[in-house]
């Protein structure tokens, strides 16, 4: 039962966060780097990043694929988010913010359970 429970928290929250990751991804294909640039690096290298940690990684976390190392990029999304991107903004803004640093932190600590690649 514990195993499924991973399981529904890795798809769960890795398939909610594709729902943000998916249009930056096809922004980044069809060459818009119309994005903003918390980190001072630039529009095209916080998109990237961006695409990083809210598309690919998250399809890694989904498979199953070196689960605990995927969620990494995925939490410093979330803690840019949350502290920097949100950082003036009501909790409710923040919120789904740190619902995902919450869940993406669950899943680092706790792993993939056996229902994955990483345990094949």
């Amino acid at each position: 039962m514990k195993d499924f429970g991973l399981l529904l928290l890795r798809v769960g929250f890795a398939v909610l966060m594709l729902t943000h990751g998916i249009p930056k991804f096809l922004n980044l294909i069809q060459g818009n780097f119309e994005f903003g640039n918390p980190l001072g690096i630039g529009a095209a290298p916080s998109l990237f990043l961006a695409v990083i940690g809210e598309f690919i990684c998250p399809i890694l976390v989904i498979i199953g694929i070196r689960t605990r190392w995927a969620s990494v990029p995925i939490i410093l999304t979330m803690m840019v988010a949350l502290f920097i991107v949100h950082a003036n903004d009501p909790i409710g803004v923040k919120e789904k913010a740190i619902l995902f640093l919450v869940g993406f932190t669950s899943i680092l600590l706790l792993g993939p359970g056996k229902y994955s690649l990483d345990k094949k």
